[in-house]
């Protein structure tokens, strides 16, 4: 599952399938591949796989993903991972998938860094493509010695004082994982309203985390070992100073679909418009997940599932014309 870089004299890998994204749709094809007899390899930007979940919220419960009453995001992942495990998928990780040319009986995907694959078919599921943090001004020269948009571990930051920046969902989300292992937690917000949801707020609330609104970081401050205190300027202009070891920035972040966006696919909203076999208008080309479009999309994790699976049979017989679209039930398989 390492993410290093293979010397560029040689392909990073060769196989039936492409799967562009290690997210959740990306990890349950990775599976669906292995079952239905074809190799794969994962490309993912991120360093870990598990897309947005692992970056985003790996402690935020679950509750819509069948056959689990909840579970954590990382949780998911891990229990992805290891399903997929049993196929040995190659995993292209910290790399970012940019030029596509298509050759006999395939296609050749370059990678960024400077590596290519060579695959019988391509299936997307990145997810809303790449994504960058939205930066906290205040922050620069700051970030991972103390400021973070994500976190991984919650257990790193285990009795520190904690400010959350941000209104939004993800901001309030770190603010419930947080509170019971840091020694304090407080949420700071430009604006007097929040965009989260009301269930996350009262949540919040309930707990007592101090929330002070009609704020903005002014400053940071700290020595070599990382941030001491933060700032901030109250909309009545004046100061206030808060202790801080930690400062989550979640503001938000941007995304688009990087060089997918050029590879002569029918785009609708930054989406991939795709048939009912989850194929593009482009042959040896397919989208599953959030990424995929299609009249009546309902964007869940659960929903990718189906998607994964749709594709890779029907990718497995556009590989394998004599191959038999539905594979069984895999209680038959052992």
């Amino acid at each position: 599952m390492s993410g290093e870089a293979v010397s560029s004299d040689r392909p990073a890998a060769e196989v039936d399938v492409l799967i562009v994204g290690a997210g959740p749709t990306g990890l349950y094809a990775a599976y669906y591949a292995g079952f239905r007899g074809l190799t794969s390899a994962l490309v993912d930007s991120l360093p870990e796989p598990g897309g947005q979940v692992t970056a985003m919220y790996p402690e935020k419960r679950i509750f819509d993903v069948a056959g689990f009453p909840e579970v954590r995001g990382k949780d998911l992942v891990g229990a992805l991972v290891e399903q997929a495990g049993r196929y040995e998928p190659t995993y292209l990780l910290g790399r970012y998938a940019t030029e596509l040319s298509e050759v006999p009986e395939g296609f050749v995907v370059e990678l960024g860094d400077g590596t290519s694959v060579r695959t019988g078919a391509v299936l997307v599921t990145a997810g809303i493509g790449e994504f960058t943090p939205r930066p906290l001004p205040a922050a620069d020269g700051w970030l991972d010695k103390g400021v973070v948009h994500f976190i991984p571990e919650l257990e790193v930051h285990s009795g520190r004082d904690v400010v959350v920046v941000g209104g939004g969902d993800s901001a309030f989300d770190w603010a419930l994982a947080l509170h019971p292992v840091a020694n304090s937690v407080t949420l700071v917000h430009r604006r007097a309203r929040f965009r989260a949801q009301a269930g996350l707020i009262q949540e919040v609330e309930r707990l007592g985390v101090p929330m002070i609104t009609e704020a903005e970081v002014f400053e940071i401050r700290g020595d070599e070992n990382g941030v001491r205190e933060v700032e901030l300027e109250l909309g009545d202009g004046t100061r206030r100073v808060l202790t801080a070891q930690t400062v989550v920035a979640a503001l938000g972040f941007t995304a688009d679909l990087g060089a997918i966006e050029h590879w002569g696919l029918e785009l609708e909203k930054r989406s991939i418009k795709v048939d009912t076999t989850m194929r593009t208008t482009r042959k040896g080309i397919y989208a599953a997940g959030d990424i995929a479009t299609y009249p009546g999309k309902v964007k869940l994790i659960a929903t990718g599932f189906g998607e994964a699976a749709t594709a890779i049979n029907n990718i497995a017989v556009e590989l394998d014309p004599a191959a038999r679209l539905f594979p069984g039930h895999s209680t038959n398989k052992g």
